[in-house]
């Protein structure tokens, strides 16, 4: 779960010094003041050492300095380094946690073993992949490149498909949510998709040829990594207790976001041991669409045994009238960890429910008291908008251009899916892994002159061979073979010369120059990217990891989006809700607050659902660390139901003037 917006960021705290103090034979000398630097139930958060504990870290309320110091903790009570294993979920996360641990206590804290679920399932997966007869060159394809073999498959098997038959994409989102739920794919059919209930049969056939296809071709997408390392563990008995024993503390952070197999793979983990600390916030869990099972932190206390509860409910990021309001929100969830978020952090400033007229009139209030938070000394890099989904902000969008009020929107391509470092990418995977088929078939297309029946009887042979050599070209295609030769002059030479990461990367790239201006008529533009893609080459040593790092944790934006982004370092963020999760502004609005858009009117039928939307608004509100805004407008024709919805947010029924006040701006 990457989020690709620039907020404020905490400064990197400075080394601290710390008197050394003499070690008694009775009990241990801290060189870190725990007591001093961490609040009562932080304290108690950390000072665990056995068995499992769950944190339910309310928004704001320090849960990455809990990490941090239980890291320190844990080492200074000796416990070697190798024996922890920090699970967040992104590197980057990851990382900065480690860092922050060494600044705290020293150095050894970044020997622990830290990283993704995906880059640990990797990392183990190579290491025992002849356990499970796999082959340690495994490509992992991004989701574009499974969709990709989905879509071959299909084809292959159902040339004429039904009219109403289901996209690749959505093939794949049903294979991905039975896989990570752990249900039946007729099941989530039946669940979740039932208008393609009545070719059920061909989905599941789909699904069967996929998975074959992908061990056959040493192929995982990101789900395998999962799937494997738990199929690992539970069918070798001796690796899962020698895994076990290595880690023999686990920490999990945003433990409310895993899913049932990220569960079950914990569980395996602390089977000889059962040292778990998972971090978590119930009342922040909201990404059930990517196959977060809400249910693992809520039954954490049943998986395993003696568990111990915190709860961090001190809140250092919002004033407490905004915690009064989330605190009243959240009070609404049908299931929860009982808790009330609190501050140190006084105002007499309350957040605001403000009615208008319609949607232009939301706009034209947003930018106005966005100019007076300017007067008032707010930076307009501290001010955020955040809406249910990306359509709603369009009217702002334009009334904001029209003041010249500069901002960013999140979203856009993404550096891993544009089309020019895509083929990269594929010749790289193929220098790796020859059996990779779908990046054998995309550099294959590139050349001119080929087509895919030229693809089709070319890829079996370089399989079978192993190697690039124009002479193995069948007779009807020796005429061609000019066309072929470049191309398997470069791979073959990247094969058999033991170069360094960075001169395979150049001589790519030299190679595919001419092919980039050939093909698009911006290529001046995407070859900025190209130069940056080199720049990341040289972080690496192992084409190996470098390749799985891009497919794992790959960049954000393309560089050309990085650059109009940096023009504009003075601007005001537009986001998802979705997207914020994780950061906090000065000023937040939230817009379009109308009952039938958020909630959303689909949730109304279901009680999950209408309960993760409640999340949703708690996750939104608890952004804001001075002052809030909630807008809704009373004439929003909603077009799918055919009605007006004119009614705020049912999540801010009953909820007292004293704690959000009503701004009535239709009349104005």
């Amino acid at each position: 779960m990457t989020n690709d917006i620039v907020a404020k960021k905490e400064s990197k705290p400075e080394r601290r010094k710390y008197v050394l103090k003499k070690r008694t034979s009775s009990k241990i000398s801290y060189k870190v003041d725990y007591e001093h630097e961490l609040n009562e139930a932080q304290l108690e958060a950390v000072k665990v050492k056995d068995g499992a504990v769950l944190v339910i870290a309310g928004a704001g309320s320090g849960k990455t300095k809990t990490l941090t110091y239980r890291v320190a903790r844990l080492i200074e009570d000796g416990v070697k380094p190798e024996n922890i294993l920090l699970l967040t979920f992104t590197r980057k996360a990851s990382a900065e946690m480690l860092n922050r641990a060494a600044t705290v206590l020293d150095d050894r804290c970044e020997n622990v073993a830290g990283g993704t679920f995906h880059s640990f399932a990797n990392m183990i997966l190579r290491k025992y992949s002849k356990v499970l007869g796999l082959k340690n060159n495994f490509t992992i394809m991004d989701s574009a490149d499974a969709e990709d073999v989905i879509n071959h498959i299909t084809s292959k098997l159902y040339p004429k498909k039904e009219k109403r038959f289901p996209k690749k994409s959505t093939i794949l989102e049903i294979y991905s949510k039975s896989v990570n739920k752990e249900i039946p794919t007729k099941k989530i059919i039946e669940d979740e998709f039932s208008q393609f209930e009545h070719c059920s049969e061909q989905i599941i056939e789909i699904h069967k040829n996929y998975v074959n296809y992908k061990r056959e071709n040493s192929l995982f997408d990101y789900d395998d990594l999962l799937l494997y390392l738990k199929f690992l563990m539970e069918d070798n008995e001796n690796i899962r207790k020698k895994l076990s024993n290595q880690y023999k503390y686990i920490l999990v952070d945003e433990y409310q976001d895993t899913n049932t197999l990220q569960a079950d793979i914990i569980k395996l983990l602390a089977s000889e041991h059962n040292n778990v600390m998972a971090v978590g916030d119930d009342a922040q869990s909201i990404y059930s669409f990517r196959g977060a099972n809400y249910r693992n932190i809520m039954d954490f206390p049943k998986l395993f045994d003696g568990v111990k509860i915190v709860k961090l409910e001190q809140n250092y990021r919002s004033t407490q009238p905004i915690l009064n309001l989330t605190n009243n929100i959240i009070k609404k969830a049908k299931e929860k960890f009982e808790k009330t978020l609190f501050s140190e952090k006084k105002s007499e400033i309350k957040p605001a429910l403000i009615c208008a007229k319609d949607s232009q009139m939301e706009a034209d209030f947003i930018c106005q008291r966005v100019l007076e938070l300017l007067d008032e000394g707010v930076e307009l890099t501290d001010i955020c908008v955040l809406a249910r989904n990306s359509r709603m902000s369009f009217n702002l969008e334009i009334e904001l251009s029209k003041r010249g009020i500069p901002f960013q929107k999140f979203g856009g391509p993404k550096f891993m899916e544009t089309a020019h470092i895509k083929d990269i990418v594929a010749h790289l995977r193929v220098i790796l892994n020859p059996d990779d088929e779908v990046s054998l078939s995309r550099i294959l297309l590139l050349l001119k002159g080929v087509g895919s029946q030229t693809v089709n009887q070319i890829i079996p042979i370089i399989k079978s061979e192993q190697k690039f050599d124009v002479k193995l070209l069948p007779d009807k295609l020796s005429k061609k073979s000019s066309n072929f030769k470049p191309l398997f002059d470069v791979l073959k030479r990247e094969q058999i010369s033991p170069k360094g990461l960075q001169d395979i990367v150049e001589d790519i790239i030299n190679y595919y120059r001419p092919i980039l201006k050939d093909k698009y008529d911006d290529y001046t533009k995407r070859e900025k990217d190209l130069e940056h893609f080199m720049y990341l080459s040289t972080q690496y040593k192992k084409l190996s990891d470098f390749l799985s790092d891009l497919a794992l944790e790959p960049p954000d934006r393309s560089v050309e989006g990085m650059y109009k982004n940096n023009i504009k370092d003075d601007c005001l963020t537009i986001s998802t809700i979705h997207s914020a999760k994780g950061l906090e502004w000065d000023s937040v609005f939230i817009i379009g607050a109308v009952d039938g858009r958020f909630p959303s009117a689909y949730s109304f039928n279901s009680p999950e659902e209408l309960d993760e939307e409640l999340r949703l608004m708690y996750v939104a509100t608890t952004r804001a660390k001075n002052n809030l805004y909630i807008t809704y407008p009373v004439n929003m024709y909603d077009y799918s139901m055919d009605m007006v919805l004119s009614k705020p947010s049912r999540f801010l029924d009953d909820i007292d003037e004293d704690i959000l006040e009503l701004w009535d701006i239709t009349e104005e």
